[in-house]
């Protein structure tokens, strides 16, 4: 496995973390989005050693990381990490306190699909998650309104930044979460795993 991804004090990175099992052009997309959405100067893969809300395990951490690079095919603005891994941390409030101790001063940014936000309130500590550090969320096909709908997007309402101010959301102080609309690409993990298969190609451009 590859170090601990570098970076400056002051430089924004957004953190996408999942199973990436398998990782796809979805997330590719998802990424290239974030990058310019948000005006983040990297993009972080935290491939998970496994997602405490699913009950089947992953396909090997090793796997997983392997195939999510041979899929970004070397692009310098987007890691691949197993960071959680050698943190010890399988939720994402856990995660992200080691992260900012290991990188005082780096402006980190969560990212996530709409899905996700839909369940959000699911997550251990999720309202520490919105307090600790900005959320920019890509909308993915179908799940807008129920993200919009959601227990979280509720509760902290009145912190959601508009989307024209995705551009400052890394230098805003927590809470504060924008939803993007996005192009929509149909990828999922899911589908690719019931049909038996991997994707391994793919670019970010």
């Amino acid at each position: 496995m590859d170090a601990t991804p570098h970076a400056r004090t002051g430089m924004a990175i957004g953190l996408l973390g999942g199973s990436f099992d398998p990782a796809h052009d979805g997330h590719v997309h998802a990424t290239r989005e974030a990058l310019k959405r948000f005006r983040l100067d990297r993009v972080w893969w935290l491939v998970s050693p496994g997602n405490p809300l699913k009950r089947d395990g992953p396909a090997p951490l090793e796997r997983r990381v392997a195939r999510a690079r041979a899929l970004l095919g070397g692009h310098p603005r987007v890691s691949v990490t197993d960071i959680e891994a050698r943190l010890g941390t399988r939720h994402t409030a856990a995660t992200l306190t080691g992260l900012r101790r290991l990188y005082p001063g780096v402006r980190f940014v969560w990212l996530m699909g709409a899905d996700n936000l839909a369940q959000f309130h699911r997550w251990d500590r999720w309202r520490r998650i919105l307090r600790t550090v900005p959320v920019g969320v890509v909308a993915r096909p179908g799940d807008r309104m129920a993200a919009r709908m959601s227990p979280a997007a509720h509760a902290f309402r009145r912190w959601q930044v508009p989307e024209a101010g995705a551009p400052g959301l890394a230098g805003m102080d927590p809470p504060a979460w924008c939803l993007v609309n996005v192009p929509m690409h149909p990828a999922s993990s899911t589908a690719i795993r019931a049909a038996g298969g991997w994707v391994t190609r793919g670019g970010l451009v």
